[in-house]
């Protein structure tokens, strides 16, 4: 009708209706997938935003001598691809470094139950490669 209802009901059912019409939106996200490393393994970075540099090269550093690491970055959250949770899982460890207070780590501990490790940067400086390097080494 185009009314405004205060109704407490209506607005628990409104409240619903749009949570389905976001989940939908995973149906047109494409599944996530490995930007480097092996499948399955020891740790799996997963970055967001302006992480990337920094991880990528760290990984491919790792990787070149011969540790069990992979990369993923994602490209949309919430909704997240509906195959992340199968991903997550299928490491040993899960490190996503971020430069806040760890935002994405507590979504990904939520939405998944994955005992993920974050490591926080808040200094106002980007994460560099050899700061990452150090940290992965801790889990490997």
């Amino acid at each position: 009708t185009g009314n405004v209802s205060y109704d407490p009901e209506n607005h628990q059912l409104m409240v619903k209706i749009r949570q389905q019409k976001v989940d939908k939106i995973a149906d047109y996200i494409p599944e996530q997938k490995l930007d480097n490393g092996p499948a399955k393994g020891k740790v799996l970075v997963l970055g967001w935003g302006s992480t990337y540099g920094a991880i990528k090269t760290a990984v491919q550093d790792l990787l070149n001598e011969g540790h069990s690491v992979a990369h993923t970055h994602l490209r949309y959250v919430r909704p997240f691809p509906k195959n992340l949770g199968d991903i997550l899982k299928s490491y040993e460890k899960v490190l996503i470094p971020e430069i806040n207070d760890g935002q994405l780590i507590k979504i990904i501990r939520d939405v998944y139950f994955v005992d993920a490790i974050g490591y926080n940067k808040i200094m106002g400086i980007p994460i560099t490669k050899t700061e990452l390097v150090e940290e992965i080494r801790k889990y490997l």
